[in-house]
C-alpha cells in the first residue's frame, strides 16, 4: 500500500497531466513523472501506429547524443513485444529474458524493467517502458504506473479533442477563403493551386496532389504543392490504382504508408509515408482526386482528417464546375459573335459585292461596245474576277463560322483559343500557322492545288500531340494575360517535315515586362515541360530575342 506522500505525488502528477492541452507536452510530462515517481533511471513512451509499430517515441534519462547514435527508436520487438495489452511486464534482469536479443550498439545497459500498456478507448495507444530502478520495481510502482497511465490516457484524449477543434477551426477558415476565391471568379487552375496549398498547410501534410482527367482515359497529376511537387506533376495514375478507385467509388481512403504499400503503381509516391485520398465529387460525378502526403515517419491521417478533406475536395470539384460554366459562357459568347459576323458578311458584304459586280459587268459591256473604250474592258474583266474571288472567300469564311463545334481541325481549335484570349489580354493576339513554309489562310481550299496547309497539318499532327499543342497555346496566352502587361502577343505554330523527321513547334512571344517564374503558375509551366518530355521534345521560357518581353518555346517530334 503506497504511503500518503506517494499518493499525493501520484495525484499531483495526474492533475498536472490533465492540465495541459498539448499532446506532446502531455506525453513528455507522463514520461518524466513516471521516472520521478518510480525512481527509474530510464523511461520512455512508445506511441503505436495502426500496424502496432512505433510511430512516436518520447524518452527520459538518455541524452540526445546517445539517442542520435542509436538512430531509429525501438520497434517494439523482442522483450518489448511481451508487454501484454492487459496487465504489465515485470523483469528482474532484461538480459536473462528468453526474448532478449542483445543490446544495439551504443545502447546503455539496463538491468530491471517494467512495461505497462497505455490504453485509450480500450485500444492500446502506446507502451510505457521503465528500466534500471535501484532495488527493483515494486507492486506499488506497478499500481502507480497503471493509474498514471489512465490519467495520461484521459489527458491525451482531451489534448486530441482540443487539437481536433483547432484543426476544424483552421479547416473552416480555409473553406471560407476558398469559397471567397471561387465566388470572385478566380480561374480554374489558380483556384486549384490555392486549394492544394491551403489544404497542405492546414492538414500539416508535406505534399498535396490534385489528379484530374487528361487526354483520353488517362488521369494525371495536374496540380502539386510541397515536397517533391515538380516530380509529381505529370504523373499518370493507372486505372487499377488507388486514386482511380477512389474516383470510381466516390469514397475516400487512408493509407498508413505509401513506402510500405504492397502495390505501388506510381513509383514517385514511394518516398512518402502516410497518405489520404479524397474524391472531388460534384453532382455524383468524380471530377478528380485530392491526395495528401506526409513523409516517411510522419503521423498517420485520421478519419477526422478524411472527413474534412472530403468536404474541401468537394469544393475543389465546385471550382472545376464553375470554371467549366465560365468557359462554356465564353464559348457561347464567341459562337454568338461568330454567327453575327457570318450574318453580316452574308447579308451585307456579299450583297454589296454582288451589286458592285453588276455595275462592273454593265461597265464592261458598255466599254466593249465602243471602239474608243474597248481597251478598258480587260481591266474591268479582271476586277470582276477579283470580285467573284472575294465572294468565294467570304462564303468560305461564313461556312467555317457556321460549321458544327465538333470534330473541328487543329487550325480552328487554335483560332478559338486566340479568340477566347481577347478577354484576358484586352486585345486580339496574332496567330500564324505554317506547314513547310506555307502559311494557313482562309480560302486555301479554293485557291490551293492539292492538299491545303490546314489539311496537311491535321494529317501530320496526331490527336494526342494536337491536344498538347492547344494546351501549350492556352497556357502561353494565359501567362501573357496575367503577368506580361504587354501590348501585343504573337502565337506561331509551325510544322516542318513528316514522320520520324518531322517536328511541330509552338512559340508564344509578347512585348511585355517579361514573365517572372516566381509569380507564374509553377504547375502550369511544369505541365508544359511534362507535355514536351512525354513526346521526346523540349520546352523553354526565356526573354525574347528583342530584349523585351518573353518567348515561350515548345517543340516535339511528330512521332
Amino acid at each position: 500500500m503506497p504511503d500518503r506522500e506517494s499518493r499525493y505525488r501520484l495525484l499531483g502528477a495526474a492533475i498536472g497531466l490533465t492540465a495541459s492541452l498539448d499532446t506532446d507536452t502531455v506525453m513528455r510530462g507522463f514520461v518524466d513523472s513516471a521516472a520521478s515517481l518510480t525512481g527509474a533511471r530510464f523511461a520512455a513512451l512508445a506511441v503505436l501506429d495502426s500496424r502496432g509499430e512505433t510511430a512516436n517515441f518520447v524518452f527520459h534519462g538518455m541524452d540526445d547524443q546517445t539517442a542520435e547514435i542509436l538512430g531509429h527508436p525501438p520497434r517494439g520487438r523482442g522483450v518489448l513485444a511481451h508487454i501484454p495489452n492487459e496487465g504489465h511486464l515485470l523483469i528482474e534482469s532484461i538480459a536473462d529474458h528468453p526474448a532478449f536479443g542483445g543490446w544495439p550498439e551504443g545502447h546503455p545497459l539496463m538491468q530491471n524493467f517494467l512495461g505497462v500498456p497505455v490504453k485509450i478507448r480500450e485500444q492500446v495507444f502506446g507502451r510505457l517502458y521503465l528500466a534500471d530502478k535501484e532495488g527493483g520495481f515494486t507492486e506499488d510502482d506497478i499500481h502507480a504506473m497503471k493509474q498514471l497511465a489512465s490519467a495520461a490516457a484521459v489527458a491525451v484524449v482531451n489534448a486530441q479533442r482540443y487539437a481536433d477543434a483547432l484543426d476544424r477551426e483552421r479547416w473552416v477558415a480555409v473553406s471560407q477563403e476558398i469559397t471567397t476565391q471561387l465566388l470572385s471568379g478566380t480561374e480554374e487552375e489558380e483556384a486549384l493551386e490555392l486549394i492544394a496549398q491551403k489544404v497542405r498547410e492546414v492538414a500539416r501534410a508535406d505534399a498535396t496532389l490534385i489528379v484530374l482527367p487528361s487526354i483520353g482515359d488517362t488521369w494525371m497529376c495536374e496540380i502539386a504543392d510541397g515536397v517533391g511537387a515538380s516530380d509529381l506533376i505529370g504523373q499518370v495514375f493507372p486505372q487499377e490504382g488507388r486514386a482511380r478507385t477512389v474516383i470510381a467509388n466516390g469514397v475516400g481512403m487512408i493509407v498508413d504508408s505509401m513506402s510500405r504499400a504492397r502495390s505501388l503503381r506510381v513509383p514517385a509516391l514511394g518516398r512518402y509515408g502516410p497518405a489520404l485520398y479524397a474524391p472531388m465529387m460534384a453532382q455524383g460525378t468524380g471530377r478528380g482526386v485530392l491526395i495528401l502526403l506526409r513523409l516517411q515517419g510522419g503521423q498517420e491521417f485520421t478519419n477526422a482528417d478524411l472527413e474534412v478533406a472530403e468536404a474541401v475536395a468537394a469544393q475543389a470539384a465546385v471550382a472545376l464546375e464553375l470554371a467549366a460554366a465560365r468557359h462554356a459562357q465564353d464559348v457561347s459568347a464567341l459562337l454568338e459573335e461568330r454567327q453575327r459576323i457570318s450574318r453580316d458578311l452574308h447579308d451585307l458584304a456579299i450583297q454589296q459585292l454582288f451589286a458592285t459586280g453588276m455595275q462592273l459587268e454593265s461597265a464592261r459591256q458598255e466599254a466593249a461596245a465602243h471602239e474608243e473604250t474597248a481597251w478598258i474592258a480587260p481591266t474591268v474583266e479582271s476586277a470582276l474576277t477579283s470580285v467573284d474571288e472575294s465572294v468565294r472567300q467570304i462564303r468560305s469564311i461564313v461556312h467555317s463560322l457556321k460549321e458544327p463545334d465538333e470534330a473541328v481541325g487543329l487550325v480552328e481549335r487554335l483560332r478559338r483559343e486566340t479568340s477566347l484570349a481577347r478577354t484576358g489580354l484586352s486585345f486580339a493576339p496574332s496567330l500564324v500557322i505554317a506547314v513547310d513554309g506555307r502559311v494557313v489562310r482562309d480560302g486555301d481550299e479554293d485557291l490551293s492545288p492539292g492538299a491545303t496547309p490546314a489539311e496537311l497539318l491535321d494529317s501530320r499532327v496526331d490527336d494526342d500531340i494536337a491536344d498538347d499543342v492547344v494546351a501549350v497555346v492556352r497556357e502561353g496566352l494565359a501567362n501573357a494575360a496575367r503577368h506580361a502587361r504587354s501590348s501585343s502577343v504573337q502565337v506561331r505554330v509551325t510544322v516542318r517535315g513528316a514522320g520520324v523527321t518531322g517536328r511541330v513547334s509552338v512559340e508564344v512571344e509578347d512585348d511585355g515586362v517579361g514573365v517572372d517564374r516566381s509569380s507564374t503558375r509553377r504547375s502550369g509551366l511544369d505541365n508544359l515541360a511534362v507535355r514536351a518530355r512525354r513526346h521526346g521534345g523540349t520546352f523553354s521560357l526565356a526573354r525574347a530575342e528583342s530584349g523585351e518581353g518573353t518567348l515561350l518555346s515548345w517543340q516535339v517530334p511528330l512521332t
